[in-house]
């Protein structure tokens, strides 16, 4: 109910306040990254993060629980300050401004059942059935692989049912990240599923650049966020890399 709240409350635009002391901040469903626990309470570790980093910089923070897409158009009309999520989404490309600090790295891989060949190359997918999860863009890469006339696109509800199809081979692949997989293959009959890697891309604080002050609260949260690492508050910052990339994936993607 809480969630149907949020969400009906944002039916109709509402820019954020740029001079309040409330910032408005998306979270998705991508445990155990970011969730909506039972009790309808934003929760994971990245969003555990963020609220600490909000205070610390003298600010409340106004958790929304919505879907990707949603995110994405509330960033771009300002309804929302930011979002704790994956740097370097296309669909996103000068709408939000990064945070300089990223706090983990997170993969992308193609989860197969052991027999199976791995994924070593994306020209592999040709002639295959890949199952997404209901509500993932996957930085933009599954409306390439949905206009793509030679891969079947599936989709799941969830990770733990898109394992359970992998499992009864309604699809060759499962498109997952690893962290929120790792942590679900807890069934016996899970020790049959393998991943290879597809893209590793690295976390960020999205700010709306609808803000005007969006400069302004990317300098007073990164702060915020250095001085608890000071503390020993919060994990190192992580140096940005050249992420990894599957030979053959999509140039305009990467």
């Amino acid at each position: 109910m809480l969630a149907f709240l949020a969400v009906a409350g944002l039916a109709h635009p509402v820019l954020a306040d740029p001079g309040g002391n409330r910032l408005r901040i998306a979270y998705a469903d991508f445990p155990p990254v970011e969730y909506q626990n039972e009790q309808g309470e934003p929760a994971g570790f990245f969003v555990d993060l963020t609220r600490r980093v909000v205070e610390e910089a003298g600010y409340e923070a106004e958790f929304i629980y919505l879907p990707v897409s949603r995110i994405y158009l509330y960033l771009k009309n300002g309804t929302v300050d930011l979002f704790p999520g994956l740097s370097n989404t296309p669909s996103l490309a000068n709408e939000v401004m990064e945070s300089w600090v990223n706090v983990y790295p997170t993969r992308l891989n193609a989860w197969y059942l052991a027999g199976s060949e791995p994924l070593t190359h994306f020209e592999q997918l040709e002639g295959k059935t890949v199952i997404v999860i209901a509500g993932y863009t996957y930085g933009g890469l599954l409306s390439w692989l949905e206009r793509s006339d030679h891969i079947q696109v599936t989709e799941a509800p969830n990770s733990r049912a898109a394992m359970e199809m992998l499992k009864l081979k309604r699809g060759d692949f499962v498109l997952d990240y690893r962290e929120t997989v790792e942590e679900m293959l807890i069934k016996p009959s899970d020790s049959s599923i393998r991943g290879s890697e597809v893209r590793s891309r690295y976390s960020a604080w999205l700010y709306s650049l609808a803000n005007p002050k969006a400069a302004l609260l990317r300098e007073k949260l990164d702060d915020a966020y250095l001085r608890l690492v000071d503390r020993g508050e919060a994990p190192p910052v992580h140096p940005f890399k050249a992420g990894y990339v599957i030979p053959g994936f999509p140039e305009e993607y990467r």
